[in-house]
């Protein structure tokens, strides 16, 4: 193969394995702090591409879709936000025993009710929001603007989760929560504050990547089912919990996919990361920083 050929494939997984990222982290940080899986990630993913297609088409123009992006994501915070006080939080005031179990049945129920809502609000239909950047050149290679554009916003938003996750009080906040919910309302803060922000924040990153990925993928009512089972993917890959693992998990899916896609075969991209997650799961159980159950 021409290496310069094999390069532009390199470089293009490079760039998925980043939305990848975005979507996985947005998964992982909820669970990580509520111990809960959000089946309607992928939702909250499409939610963000209608919202981005609705904002650049009809308000600002596709030269300022990165004013709309801001904006997506906000408003989709505050969706999350609000199904999160509304649905979720009772399964931390009520004496539930299983609250995995009640997580899981509400988020599904959650996930067809968006899907729905797509339907009936917006009708059965794709929609093509406009390329947000014409291609560039990288070097000698061509590479896709809007993808270039996707990539390296959902780098900045990486950036900047990381900051605040690491760098300041509500980060630590974030942590203790996490490994301590009970101790850390010993010391004045409230876990059920902690766990709307965390469900805010976890489904603005996957919105973020529904935005960007909008003019690549299209947007339409089950345009979120693809990224919630890359996202599955990658957390399990990577270890159920492990930020980190998100990070390496989509980097490792992008590439493989993509390469798959170049070597074998493109029909089969779907299958490169499941074979990727069994491979895994044989050689490490929980994944690749997945932590072992402690027995006493």
């Amino acid at each position: 193969m021409d290496p310069i050929l094999l390069t532009q494939f390199f470089i293009s997984g490079i760039m998925i394995s980043v939305l990848y990222i975005l979507m996985a982290i947005g998964i992982t940080f909820i669970y990580s702090i509520m111990k809960m899986i959000n089946w309607a990630m992928g939702e909250f993913y499409m939610i963000g591409g209608y919202l981005q297609y609705l904002l650049v088409t009809a308000i600002f123009g596709v030269q300022y879709w990165f004013i709309a992006l801001p904006i997506a994501m906000f408003s989709t915070f505050i969706i999350g936000v609000g199904f999160q006080r509304i649905l979720l939080k009772p399964m931390f005031l009520g004496g539930i025993e299983r609250r995995d179990d009640y997580a899981t049945i509400v988020t599904i129920a959650l996930m067809v009710l968006l899907r729905n809502l797509a339907v009936v609000i917006g009708g059965p239909y794709i929609y093509s929001t406009p390329d947000y950047f014409p291609p560039v050149h990288l070097g000698p290679l061509p590479v896709n603007g809007s993808r270039f554009v996707a990539f390296i916003s959902a780098f900045i938003i990486l950036i900047i989760f990381y900051i605040i996750v690491k760098k300041t009080w509500i980060g630590l906040a974030f942590q203790a929560t996490a490994q301590n919910r009970i101790g850390v309302e010993a010391i004045g803060i409230n876990p059920l504050k902690i766990d709307q922000l965390t469900f805010g924040i976890g489904v603005a990153l996957a919105a973020a990547a529904g935005a960007l990925l909008a003019p690549v993928f299209l947007v339409y009512p089950e345009s979120g089912s693809i990224s919630t089972m890359k996202g599955f993917e990658i957390i399990v890959i990577g270890g159920l919990g492990s930020i980190p693992g998100a990070v390496v998990g989509g980097f490792l899916l992008g590439m493989v996919e993509t390469l798959g896609s170049v070597f074998i075969n493109p029909s089969f991209r779907d299958i490169y990361g499941f074979l990727l997650l069994m491979l895994i799961l044989a050689i490490k159980p929980v994944g690749l920083f997945g932590e072992k159950v402690r027995v006493a």
